[in-house]
């Protein structure tokens, strides 16, 4: 059986740092210029991690030990340490010597700081988890791969090129720091390869916005078939990211694959929120995205039970609104045919690495940022993904590009992947706090516009994603919507990662996804390991299995697509807030 989640409003409900009064403005001051030069980072939280972890070693004779012999085994091993499986020596250069010495000795240091910072008797798990990844970033750092004299593939290319490589990645450097350090109004050339302009090039399945509101522009989709089905698909994406995740290009975009199989879909865009939206907070954009779409989309439907989807903190927001609309308790909404939500995390307890981000003292630094510029900057957010995997996004990215002279050619996800957006104090706020440090909303104390929630409401049928190497919302954490929701669940785990697990569409080479082929009311709990153990396992893109059990759960009869916006649109798709900057 499935835990029931009772609704637990709490005693004295913590208000979020957005509603405290200021003044305590000098503090929030001088924290914020502290989290200007550390990059949001606290240097409190760091220390005191650190702290944990020495003072807890000192006191374990037995684990200095145990280090001491693993020195002592690692030198008498010199040269015989494994490389295998990391890609930055891959190239047979590195089997030659003296390389091959240096990527041996570091794959030694790597294994003895794994050992020296996991396993210490008495360290707190979170303050272990932030001293073993910070150890891993700066072993990373100073990785030979990431050297001129010590990574042999850079010295071949040199070599080979009479030193135009080295040349051309002084010029990339060069390129990179002056865009970077350009003034707002002085347009500095992007690197050559082809541009992706929505409206243009991404974002092109051809629609109409039909509503707009001081927060999103809807936009539905014209029909590509003689006939549609009668629910209409309203699509929720994330408001860090643009909507055109999910309508890329003409061949991997999810909305055109929708429209082609039948499907009347409408898509939130939300609007680029600046400083003078520091107060919007999660009750407005519950209000004023997913229940004024919601609206619309009965409106358009004429009443007929909407197929609603969120993309990772859209479907956390949609979540939230299938309890408020289910427990009747919220008033009169949309009646919704069925819930899908897209690598979305319900309860927060064990968020991935992301989690390293989260607790007291750094969130008030955090606070004390966007307190000042009253937002979230984009590129602070893109940071601090890029941070998770610097191995790959920064210094194998960096040692490419600066030190071989090569540029990725940009392709249609990576100049999504640019196009950030800005996420107002408030609601960054009471998110971080209510949903990540406190688990509200798995823990029942959740308030939706004043009034609390509980994931056990939801009884409409759910369709949910997660895939296999999330770092955002790892797919064991998404599982967890089995222990908090009451509806009936069809769980797929998708190839891939938080994006291009999702954006997987058929014909692409080298996906697959498993899946249960059925799931039984009332069937009992069964553990993230079992399910995946038990799961078949399918070649090919979850896109036609998704939209089949779309049908499934709808009216199968077609009918004629309902006009336009039914007679009232504002203006072409893809509107105008997808392209704010």
């Amino acid at each position: 059986m499935k835990t029931a989640q009772l609704k637990v409003v709490p005693t004295t409900a913590p208000k979020p740092p957005a509603a405290e009064q200021q003044s305590n403005a000098l503090d929030l001051y001088l924290q914020s210029q502290m989290a200007r030069l550390t990059g949001g980072v606290s240097p409190i939280a760091m220390s005191l991690a650190f702290q944990d972890w020495w003072q807890h070693l000192a006191v374990a004779p037995g684990k200095c030990t145990e280090l001491a012999a693993s020195c002592l085994g690692a030198l008498a091993a010199a040269g015989k340490a494994d490389v295998g499986g990391d890609s930055r020596f891959d190239s047979d250069a590195w089997r030659q010597w003296p390389y091959a010495q240096y990527a041996q000795n570091f794959k030694q240091a790597e294994q003895f700081w794994n050992q020296a910072t996991t396993g210490v008797r008495g360290v707190a798990p979170h303050h272990a988890e932030v001293v073993a990844f910070t150890a891993r970033q700066l072993l990373d750092m100073y990785s030979p791969s990431n050297f001129l004299w010590t990574n042999p593939e850079v010295l071949r290319a040199a070599a080979a090129s009479g030193g135009r490589s080295l040349m051309d990645g002084a010029l990339n450097w060069r390129r990179d720091l002056c865009r970077r350090l350009a003034p707002p109004d002085m347009a500095v050339p992007e690197p050559t390869g082809p541009s992706y302009v929505p409206g243009q090039d991404v974002a092109v399945t051809p629609g109409e916005v039909i509503f707009s509101n001081e927060l999103i522009e809807l936009i539905q989709y014209a029909p590509q078939t003689e006939h549609v089905y009668r629910e209409p698909v309203l699509i929720v994406p994330s408001w860090i990211m643009k909507y055109y995740i999910l309508d890329l290009s003409p061949h991997n975009s999810l909305v055109r694959y929708l429209v082609q199989q039948g499907h009347t879909v409408l898509m939130l865009s939300w609007r680029n929120p600046d400083q003078h939206d520091r107060d919007m907070g999660m009750d407005d954009y519950l209000r004023l995205g997913v229940f004024a779409a919601l609206e619309q989309a009965d409106r358009l439907g004429g009443g007929v039970p909407v197929h609603a989807v969120g993309y990772c903190l859209g479907g956390t927001l949609l979540a939230i609104a299938s309890a408020a609309i289910d427990s009747g308790e919220h008033g009169k909404h949309a009646k919704l045919a069925s819930v899908t939500l897209l690598a979305a995390q319900t309860d927060f307890s064990e968020p991935g690495e992301l989690g390293l981000f989260i607790d007291d003292s750094e969130l008030a630094f955090l606070d004390a940022l966007m307190w000042d510029q009253g937002y979230l900057d984009g590129d602070q957010m893109a940071a601090s993904f890029q941070l998770l995997h610097a191995r790959d996004l920064v210094w194998s990215r960096m040692m490419r590009e600066y030190l071989m002279g090569e540029r990725t050619a940009p392709n249609d996800l990576m100049t999504w992947n640019a196009d950030s957006t800005r996420l107002p104090f408030r609601m960054h706020s009471e998110y971080l706090h209510g949903l990540f440090l406190r688990n509200d909303l798995a823990e029942g104390r959740y308030l939706a516009q004043g009034k609390p929630i509980a994931l056990s409401d939801i009884r409409t049928p759910m369709f949910v994603v997660g895939t296999e190497r999330d770092h955002v919302s790892p797919w064991r954490s998404v599982y967890k919507i089995h222990l908090l929701s009451g509806a009936v669940i069809d769980f797929v785990l998708a190839s891939g990662g938080h994006n291009a697990g999702i954006v997987s569409e058929p014909g692409h080479a080298n996906r697959s996804y498993r899946c249960h082929p059925d799931n039984v009311a009332g069937a009992g709990y069964t553990s993230p390991q079992e399910w995946l153990d038990s799961a078949d396992r399918k070649e090919g893109s979850w896109w036609p299995h998704w939209q089949q059990w779309l049908v499934r759960h709808g009216d199968r009869h077609r009918v004629a697509p309902p006009a336009m916006g039914l007679g009232r649109v504002l203006g072409p798709a893809p509107g105008r807030f997808v392209l704010q900057h």
